[in-house]
C-alpha cells in the first residue's frame, strides 16, 4: 500500500520526495450503540480498513488536501489560519478541523503541508471513516511537526474537533476505537472515567463478518444529534431526585423505579436503551471472556430489538438484514452497529457456513429492497501508524 500512496501522490503533486505515508482504521462496535455520549460502556475494535495518508511538509503556509475517493476530486487549497468550514459536507472539514483543534490546544504547526488521502472503508457504511480520516491526520502531523501528544489525547482533540468544528455531537467511541485499536482485541471502554481493557477475540471456528445495507447513512443529517438531546432530556428529570452524572450511572432496577420522573414517553424509550445497553455491553465483555459466543450473540440481538423499538436509529433495510440473517443456524448474533439510520451490521458467523450463509442473505435481502448488499469477513486490527 505504501508504493500505491506513493504512486497517488505523483500523479496528484508531480513527485514523491520526502513524502511518508501512514494508516489509521476504521472501527466496528460490537455492542454498546449511542451509550458512549450517555456515559456507558462501548465495546469497538479497529479494523484492517481504514484510512492512508501520503504527505510532505511545504515550506510556505498553504495546506494542500486530495481525496483520491471523491469522484474527480480536486486539490482543496487553504492558507493555514484560514479556519472558515468550507462548506457543511465537505470532506475536507473533517481533516482541516483537526489542525483547527490543533490550535485551539496551543499548538501551531511552522509550515504548510501537501497530503493524499485514500480510503478503504465503504463510504457511508456506519464504519467511521471520518474518525478514522481525523485520527490520521492528527497522528501523522504529530510525526511530521514533532509536537508530543499521546494517543487518547488524540482521540480526545479529534472528538474535539467533531463536536465544534463539524458539529457533529458524537461521543468519545469512534475515535477512541481508531486511535487506540489493538490487533487481535475488542476495547471493552468505560466512556465516562476513560478506563479501558483490552479483550482478546477468540472465535474459533467462527468470524465477525460486517453485511453493509449499501444504504448510506450521515449522521450530520441524520437525527443523531436529535437523539443526544432526548437522552439528555431524560437525565435531567432523573437528576431531579437521583446523583447520576450521566444515563450510564444508572443501574436497570433505578431506572424502573424511577422512570415515572421522565414524563416525555419518546425521552423515556431514549434512557431506557441508554441504561439497559450499557448493562448488555457489560454483559458481553463477560460472555467474551468466558467464551460464551451463544450468550454474546443473544446479547447482540437484545441490542438491535432496542435500537429498533427504544432508540429508533434502525431503518428498514438494518432490520430486513438482521431478520434474514436470524433465520439461519450458525449465525450467533447479528444487530446493526454505528449510528444508524443506513449502514452496516455486524454479525458472528460459523466459518464452515458462511459462504452458504451470506448468499442466502445477500439473495432475500436483494428481493426485498431491490439492490445488493455488500459482505465483509473482518479482523480486529490495530491503531495508527507509519508504513
Amino acid at each position: 500500500m505504501k508504493e500505491k500512496m506513493l504512486k497517488l501522490f505523483r500523479q496528484v503533486y508531480g513527485d514523491d520526495s520526502g513524502v511518508r505515508v501512514f494508516f489509521a482504521p476504521g472501527r466496528v462496535n460490537l455492542i454498546g450503540e449511542h451509550t458512549d455520549y450517555n456515559g456507558g460502556h462501548v465495546f469497538p475494535c479497529a479494523l484492517t480498513l481504514g484510512t492512508y495518508a501520503a504527505v510532505r511538509k511545504r515550506a510556505d503556509k498553504k495546506i494542500r488536501m486530495y481525496s483520491q475517493n471523491i469522484t474527480r476530486g480536486n486539490i482543496i487549497e487553504r492558507e493555514y489560519g484560514d479556519f472558515s468550514v468550507i462548506n457543511k459536507n465537505n470532506w475536507s472539514n473533517y481533516p482541516y478541523g483537526v489542525v483547527w483543534a490543533l490550535q485551539q490546544k496551543g499548538i501551531y504547526i511552522d509550515s504548510g503541508f501537501e497530503v493524499v488521502y485514500y480510503g478503504d472503508i465503504p463510504a457511508g457504511a456506519g464504519l467511521s471513516s471520518s474518525a478514522s480520516i481525523e485520527v490520521l491526520t492528527a497522528y501523522m502531523l504529530r510525526e511530521l511537526y514533532g509536537f508530543d501528544m499521546g494517543l487518547c489525547d488524540i482521540a480526545l482533540m479529534c472528538q474535539y474537533s467533531e463536536n465544534n468544528y463539524n458539529g457533529m455531537n458524537c461521543g468519545i467511541m469512534d475515535q477512541f476505537a481508531s486511535a487506540m485499536g489493538r490487533k487481535g482485541h475488542a476495547i471493552f471502554l468505560d466512556t465516562a472515567r476513560l478506563e479501558y481493557e483490552y479483550a482478546p477475540v477468540k472465535l474459533e471456528n467462527k468470524k465477525i463478518v460486517i453485511m453493509n445495507t449499501n444504504k448510506k447513512h450521515s449522521l450530520g443529517t441524520s437525527k443523531y444529534n436529535e437523539r443526544r438531546s432526548e437522552s439528555e432530556a431524560a437525565l435531567k428529570a432523573f437528576q431531579t431526585k437521583l446523583p447520576v452524572k450521566s444515563l450510564g450511572d444508572m443501574t436497570i432496577e433505578q431506572f424502573e423505579e424511577y422512570k415515572g420522573l421522565v414524563s416525555d414517553p419518546v425521552h423515556r424509550k431514549r434512557a431506557k436503551h441508554a441504561v439497559y445497553e450499557n448493562r448488555r455491553t457489560i454483559q458481553a465483555y463477560n460472555a467474551l471472556a468466558a467464551n460464551d459466543i451463544k450468550q454474546f450473540g443473544r446479547l447482540m440481538v437484545q441490542s438491535h430489538e432496542s435500537l429498533r423499538d427504544d432508540y429508533e436509529v434502525s431503518c428498514r433495510e438494518l432490520d430486513i438484514m438482521v431478520s434474514e440473517g436470524l433465520k439461519h443456524e450458525g449465525v450467533y448474533g447479528i444487530r446493526m452497529t454505528g449510528g444508524g439510520f443506513g449502514g452496516c451490521c455486524v454479525s458472528i458467523i460459523d466459518s464452515d457456513r458462511l459462504s452458504d450463509i451470506t448468499k442466502a442473505i445477500g439473495s432475500e435481502y436483494e428481493k426485498a429492497v431491490g439492490y445488493k448488499c455488500d459482505f465483509y469477513t473482518v479482523l480486529p486490527g490495530g491503531g495508527p501508524a507509519e508504513l
